[in-house]
């Protein structure tokens, strides 16, 4: 079959978008991670599928593939690459709308100024549910947020853990340009403690309204932007008493601005989308 898609990214954070409205879908991991790979795919961090929706109070329904050919529960920067095709496609006249994901309801927004606003829900703040085994554990408080130690490549790193309808697990590095980003995060995302993997986000805080971030993604490495992880990390380092909202996250691939008004609020993430360019291939 030919497959139509549409390269994107949200600041670095690079996509193949998906129309599955209007021609069907049904690959297996291994033709997700095929279409993922750089060198004899198109290449992308994730793939995005556009899908109709399941209920009748969203307008769409979207599906996310990692480039491992796993299926994960939320992306916020591929939120915001979702509204800016479904407007760029003509398929809704509205400039916010409800979408539905694995991980629940999001209601992303376009701005006048052409960024995108996506309300990512309220976090998960309870361990146990993000998941996170913290049997025999003790954990360290540190302004409202509890530290876990983790055992990492034979020492301790303490990191704060949060669900953004998917896992994180956030630690605070001096320098974020020399962390061991490469070398921990697999080790981290493959931790035994966290059943369903994680995404390890390396954090270095500027001042109380800015922070640089790296993210090693579950099931794509490195990105040069996260948007889940930076929604992350922002709620971390609020709770921790390091950062106030808003705060901007300089990424290796652009800018992203996070704002959360505490436990029980939604986090809002906004920032760029950008279409590269379509195309068409034989799957």
């Amino acid at each position: 079959m030919k497959l139509k898609f549409t390269k994107m990214h949200g600041a670095g954070n690079d996509f193949v978008v998906i129309d599955a409205i209007s021609q069907h879908i049904d690959f297996t991991p291994e033709q997700w991670k095929a279409l993922a790979d750089r060198r004899f795919g198109v290449g992308a961090d994730q793939m995005l599928v556009v899908e109709k929706p399941q209920s009748d109070n969203v307008d769409f329904r979207y599906r996310i593939y990692n480039a491992d050919g796993g299926e994960v529960e939320q992306c916020g920067n591929g939120a915001r690459a979702f509204v800016r095709f479904v407007t760029d496609k003509g398929l809704t006249g509205k400039r916010a709308i409800r979408v539905e994901t694995m991980a629940g309801v999001i209601e992303p927004r376009l701005e006048a100024d052409g960024r995108i606003t996506v309300d990512m829900g309220a976090p998960i703040l309870d361990a146990e549910k993000v998941p996170f085994n913290a049997a025999g554990l003790e954990a360290k408080p540190e302004g409202g947020d509890s530290l876990w130690p983790l055992d990492v490549n034979d020492k301790t790193t303490w990191i704060s853990v949060v669900s953004m309808g998917n896992p994180h697990a956030v630690q605070v590095v001096e320098h974020v340009d020399t962390a061991p980003v490469n070398v921990d995060g697999p080790a981290i995302e493959h931790h035994p403690r966290f059943p369903r993997r994680v995404n390890a986000g390396f954090m270095e805080i500027i001042d109380r309204h800015a922070i640089r971030l790296r993210v090693f993604e579950r099931g794509a490495g490195e990105t040069l932007a996260c948007g889940t992880g930076a929604c992350a990390a922002v709620v971390a380092g609020i709770r921790r008493g390091l950062l106030d909202s808003p705060v901007k996250v300089a990424t290796r691939g652009g800018e992203l601005s996070i704002a959360w008004a505490g436990t029980g609020s939604p986090v809002m993430l906004t920032g760029p989308a950008v279409t590269v360019f379509e195309g068409e291939m034989e799957i």
